[in-house]
C-alpha cells in the first residue's frame, strides 16, 4: 500500500496513514487502502486491540475534494457515481465491523469523512489541541457513510445537531464531555495515550473481549443501517444542486457561500 503501514506488536496493531502532505485528505486510493487494511483483520484471530492514527500533525482535513478519481466520477452517470460514492461508506463500515477493539489516535484536525472514519471505531484518544469538525452542511452536502446514527450513539441527537447540522468545531476537551472522545492526551502524545487503552485490552481474554464488544455493539447500533441506507443516495442528490456546487467553489475560493436553497 502507498500511504497506509501496518506494524504489529503481539496483540496489538498500530495502522497508520499518512500522505505525507500535512492535509492526508482522504481520496480514493487512501480509501481503498483504509478498507484493506481493515479487512486484512477480517481472518486474524491473534490481534486483540487495533489502533488506527493519522498524521503526526493531523489526522486528516477530510474527503479529498480536488482527488482527480473522485472528480472524474461526479461528472459520471447516476450508476457511476452511485459506485464511486461507496468507498467512503465500505471503508467506516470494515472498521466497525472488526472483532478486535479498535482505538483512533488523532492528533490535530479531523475533518468530515475522518470524523466518520473516527465515530466508526470503538474509542477515540484526542491531543489536547485536536478539534473534531464536520464541515459538510457549509459545502451544499449532507453528512453521509453511515455517520449520522453512529454519532447519536455516542451524543445523543441534540449534539449530534451542533455536529452535523451547525457544524460546530468540537475540541478535546467538549469532545471528551460529550462522550465523543474517550481519552485526551498531551499534544503528541495520543498514539502513546491510546496504546496504553491498548495495552489494557490485550492483556484481557481475547475471544472475551470479542464476544463482550460485539454485545455491546448490538445492543447499542441495531437498528443504524436502517436509519443511514439512504444516506450514499440523499449525498448523490445534493450533488445535483446548485448549492453543492457554490459550496465548492466558495471553499476553493475562500470566500463565504451563497446559498439559494436550489
Amino acid at each position: 500500500m502507498q500511504y497506509v503501514t501496518i506494524e504489529r506488536r503481539g496483540r496489538i496493531s498500530i495502522v497508520r496513514f499518512d500522505r505525507g502532505d500535512g492535509v492526508n485528505g482522504l481520496s480514493q486510493q487512501l480509501m481503498r487502502e483504509l478498507t484493506e487494511a481493515a479487512r486484512s483483520f477480517e481472518s486474524d484471530t491473534e490481534t486483540s486491540a487495533i489502533v488506527l492514527t493519522g498524521g503526526e500533525q493531523v489526522f486528516t482535513l477530510g474527503y479529498d475534494l480536488k482527488d482527480p478519481e473522485a472528480g472524474a466520477a461526479r461528472h459520471a452517470g447516476m450508476a457511476e457515481r452511485r459506485k464511486a460514492l461507496q468507498y467512503g461508506p465500505r471503508m467506516c463500515d470494515a472498521w466497525e465491523a472488526l472483532e478486535p477493539m479498535t482505538f483512533a489516535a488523532i492528533e490535530g484536525w479531523c475533518v468530515g469523512g475522518g470524523a466518520a472514519l473516527a465515530v466508526s471505531l470503538d474509542m477515540r484518544v484526542m491531543a489536547e489541541d485536536a478539534t473534531l469538525y464536520v464541515p459538510e452542511i457549509e459545502r451544499g452536502m449532507n453528512m453521509s457513510w453511515g455517520s449520522v446514527p453512529r454519532f447519536v450513539n455516542l451524543l445523543g441527537p441534540a449534539r449530534t445537531k451542533r455536529v452535523v447540522v451547525m457544524a460546530e468545531k468540537i475540541e478535546a476537551q467538549r469532545a471528551e464531555g460529550w462522550g465523543l472522545c474517550d481519552e485526551v492526551a498531551p499534544r503528541g502524545g495520543a498514539l502513546e495515550r491510546a496504546l496504553s487503552l491498548a495495552e489494557r485490552v490485550a492483556q484481557l481474554p481475547p475471544v472475551q473481549v470479542r464476544m463482550c464488544k460485539q454485545g455491546v455493539d448490538m445492543a447499542a447500533k441495531a437498528l443504524n443501517r436502517a436509519v443511514s441506507y439512504m444516506d450514499g443516495d440523499q449525498f448523490a442528490l445534493s450533488q445535483s444542486g446548485a448549492d453543492y456546487e457554490e459550496g465548492i467553489k466558495s471553499f476553493l475560493q475562500k470566500r463565504p457561500p451563497k446559498y439559494t436553497g436550489r
